[in-house]
């Protein structure tokens, strides 16, 4: 007892420690941030830290899959491939000339789309016409530009970590570049978002379809993830994938994604983050000068399915020749609601670390679990999402096995307070979590512009630890009586055998 508490006052003492560093540092940062918005709606921020001649810069667009028209999933991540292809003077020789042969191009590609799809009776002569017509076109094409300029322009003026994501909430653009080559970003940027080109648009819809096949179709995770989200949401756009439905993806057009892209216009939708060297003043000179003139269109508010209470277990099954796998998720409020703060508390007392309860339990003590791990806000957090619990069994143990498990450490959760040292374990963990988050000019870019454009506050991150630190074994046990029921709750399995 008496070396249990003097451990307690020790860990104690170095969490009190940490915590005062970690809120200084803090501060520190959140005073150096100058926020800025544009006449346009954009909003720029940027920090100042000169500790190499280098700077990171973000460009996040509120605009993901989420915004997508029903029938049309796949084309915001589809958008972002195109916006690689270069603008009318980046990557272009003759673009007069190309202009041309891209709606013959456009033309001839829907032509061939709308043979397709009618399947059975389709014309295979006019299909076999049509594929000849679009490839010498796309021959054409190529005398009158250049392909992967953006990349290279980036590339031999020093650029790192180029590149881009989509997810259900955001779009983002990234890249690092030395300090003084900000204005070559700012002008690359802003021609993006002014006259992109969306060159090689059906060479570029395979190469997703590809994507699609290897990371979903032909992978056991990535299927399995995709029928549990089906299976979680029956109507709200979080059920379906980022890289889309295969069906919707070949429908696709230039014209749909011309027409998605207009989304970007709406400029309140639009974050720019700058960490690095810099000069303040004459970054935002220049980000007013590149991005302050581009013409602004009206929000258009998106229109999004509410999901339905769920009042009754849902359950899938997936089988693939793979490792067993189970999952079970329960719908929760997002951020920044309290109660998804609780959920953060939750995830890392069950199962961050190998000292957590789930991981202690399942692969440590009772060996039957080859991993466990949990997860707040999936799978992503503008919208109510999932706290989702993920186990893999140790042969010859089963998924039904570590379900019953998991599903009797919940009911613990439910009505037995959590140890005061485990509740302080916890907060450590997401205290280093949060330091970490804000280390390097890259993370800073990262954190700041998510928050941002996703709550429409960077300070979230800096008021976050506050909050966590009043998270208590109430707050715990109430959102677990609330959220983690029967009837709240989606139970999905990875087998390998059939069973009758």
């Amino acid at each position: 007892m008496f070396m249990r508490s003097k451990c307690f006052k020790l860990l104690f003492t170095v969490a009190l420690i940490f915590c005062l560093t970690s809120a200084a540092s803090g501060i520190n940062l959140e005073k150096k941030i100058i926020r800025k918005k544009l006449k346009n709606g954009m909003t720029v921020l940027m920090v100042e830290r000169r500790l190499s001649p280098t700077v990171s810069l973000y460009i996040r667009h509120r605009i993901g899959s989420l915004d997508e028209a029903e029938g049309e999933s796949g084309t915001a991540h589809l958008l972002e491939h195109m916006m690689f292809k270069g603008t009318t003077t980046i990557g272009a020789k003759n673009y007069q000339e190309e202009k041309k042969i891209l709606a013959e191009i456009e033309e001839a590609g829907e032509a061939l789309d709308r043979e397709k799809s009618k399947g059975d009776t389709a014309d295979q002569d006019a299909i076999e016409r049509l594929e000849v017509r679009l490839k010498k076109l796309q021959d054409q094409q190529k005398r009158y530009f250049i392909p992967n300029e953006i990349d290279r322009l980036y590339t031999e003026n020093g650029g790192l970590d180029m590149n881009a994501s989509t997810g259900q909430d955001i779009t983002t653009y990234k890249v690092s570049l030395p300090s003084n080559k900000i204005e070559l970003w700012a002008r690359i940027e802003s021609d993006r978002l002014q006259s992109p080109v969306f060159r090689e648009f059906y060479t570029e819809r395979q190469v997703v379809m590809e994507e699609r096949r290897q990371r979903v179709e032909s992978d056991p995770d990535g299927k399995f993830y995709e029928q549990f989200m089906k299976t979680a949401y029956t109507r709200h756009p979080y059920g379906r994938p980022i890289l889309g439905w295969p069906e919707d993806l070949m429908r696709l057009t230039p014209e749909k994604v011309r027409r998605f892209f207009q989304k970007y216009k709406e400029r309140t939708r639009t974050v720019i983050a700058v960490v690095g060297d810099i000069d303040p003043e004459k970054t935002l000179s220049l980000i007013e000068k590149y991005f302050g003139s581009l013409p602004a269109r009206m929000k258009e508010k998106t229109i999004v399915p509410v999901e339905p209470i769920q009042k009754e277990e849902r359950r899938v099954k997936v089988f693939f020749d793979a490792s067993p796998m189970i999952m079970i998720g329960f719908h929760k409020p997002a951020a920044p609601f309290h109660h998804d703060y609780v959920f953060d508390v939750l995830e890392t007392v069950l199962a961050r670390g190998r000292t957590s309860r789930l991981f202690n339990l399942l692969v440590k003590e009772l060996q039957v679990a080859e991993d466990v791990d949990a997860y707040n806000g999936v799978p992503a957090a503008r919208q109510p999402n999932l706290f989702i619990i993920s186990a893999k069994p140790r042969y010859p143990h089963t998924n039904a096995e570590l379900g019953k498990i998991i599903l009797a450490e919940i009911e613990k959760i439910k009505t037995q307070p959590l140890a005061d040292l485990e509740l302080i374990k916890a907060k450590n963990q997401l205290r280093m979590q949060c330091l970490r988050s804000l280390g390097s000019n890259q993370e800073i870019a990262s954190t700041i512009s998510y928050y941002e454009v996703l709550l429409g506050d960077y300070r979230y991150i800096f008021d976050y630890l506050t909050v966590i630190e009043t998270v208590s074994n109430a707050d715990i046990q109430g959102i677990a009586q609330l959220y983690l029921t029967k009837e709240n709750r989606t139970v999905g399995v990875l087998t390998q055998q059939r069973e009758p």
